[in-house]
């Protein structure tokens, strides 16, 4: 099996091809533009494989990506390369199309080139899989939990971008069969999670003594899916489900933004009993909120467990664990990152005329 990860060198793509090369014996090539929250240290483990090789190139970029194809000759592809932090959407929207748009329906293209090249064996073999966000559902009530049926609504430049690469996933299955299948999961959270989304600010900051910032009345809630399971789900859905399907992935482990951050001071409270910052709690701060921060996030993955028989495994409060500890144990990968691209600082505070 030959399998290209687009976005590689992200925080989930990264966690897939550690485990593609971990645990089976496929021949993995990362493509990764290295843009922003991409990092090559996220692989640094398996990059000595003799199955493992890296590509740095634009899914936007038509040629290269022909090239790529062309010369590997995958057998699936896990699409993950994105723009995905919501605050930096706000500051930059055109970015986040450019990529997770255009750049999406440019693979698109060039891989329906590819596929239909292909043997007849080959085609019937091949899959393009589609990692979205949930947050194309946009904000739900206590009440709601939305499923593969549910119609988008998003409300930020990101989820935005997000739902125009899932319709264009859509278009070219229905119209030139491209066997494509798009998977949406709750918010993800674990190692190697580049340093600007809450768990992993909230942790950093609480170390270095900086102010946790919660925005707004911090009782935003979401879902919450450990990037290991999320892993799990996605190598399942590609062995599994039928082409043309979608899949709802959760954490199944809903939890207020505030408790988020309580837990991580607590826990720092016990792994780091020295600090000169404990209780870490002290340091939280509220801060005006988010513009057009969606209230709740969550879905209901009852399918992905009847029709293919997967849940998540992880439990948050383990998994927050091990995150913390991670994290704390890892202080030169995340002060490289801080120092190359982001160091904490507010992002997302652009207004409405």
């Amino acid at each position: 099996m030959r399998i290209l990860v687009t976005g590689g060198a992200g925080f989930i793509g990264s966690a897939l091809v550690r485990r593609l090369i971990g645990t089976t014996p496929a021949e993995v090539l990362n493509v990764d533009a290295l843009s922003c929250t991409g990092n090559l240290a996220n692989v640094a483990d398996v990059a000595r494989s003799s199955r493992y090789a890296f590509m740095q190139a634009d899914i936007g970029d038509a040629r290269a990506m022909a090239g790529v194809l062309e010369r590997f000759t995958p057998d699936r592809i896990f699409h993950l390369a994105a723009e995905t932090q919501v605050d930096r959407s706000i500051d930059d929207p055109l970015a986040f199309i450019q990529t997770n748009a255009i750049g999406t329906a440019t693979l698109l293209q060039v891989a329906q080139t590819y596929w239909q090249r292909l043997s007849p064996a080959a085609r019937e073999g091949f899959r393009l899989i589609h990692v979205s966000s949930d947050e194309v559902f946009g904000s739900i009530e206590p009440s709601e939990r939305p499923t593969e049926a549910t119609p988008w609504n998003p409300n930020s430049p990101y989820a935005a971008s997000k739902a125009a690469s899932d319709h264009f996933v859509r278009a070219w299955h229905r119209t030139y069969g491209l066997p494509t299948i798009v998977t949406h999961a709750s918010n993800n959270y674990g190692p190697y999670q580049f340093p600007e989304k809450l768990i992993p600010l909230a942790i950093l900051n609480a170390l270095e003594g900086k102010p946790v910032r919660l925005y707004g009345s911090g009782l935003q809630e979401r879902d919450w899916l450990h990037v290991d399971d999320h892993v799990d789900a996605l190598l399942h859905i590609a062995q599994n489900a039928r082409p043309g399907s979608s899949h709802v992935i959760g954490g199944r482990s809903p939890r207020r933004n505030c408790d988020v951050v309580a837990a991580i001071c607590g826990v720092l409270d016990r792994l780091v009993p020295e600090s000169a910052h404990k209780p870490h709690a002290t340091l939280v701060e509220a801060v005006a909120d988010r513009p057009g921060h969606d209230a709740r996030h969550a879905v209901d993955d009852a399918r992905l467990a009847a029709e293919l028989g997967w849940t998540p495994r992880i439990g948050f409060e383990e998994g927050l664990l091990r995150t913390v500890a991670w994290y704390i144990a890892n202080r030169r990968w995340w002060i490289g990152a801080r120092t190359r691209l982001h160091d904490g600082e507010r992002l997302g505070l652009a207004r409405a005329g």
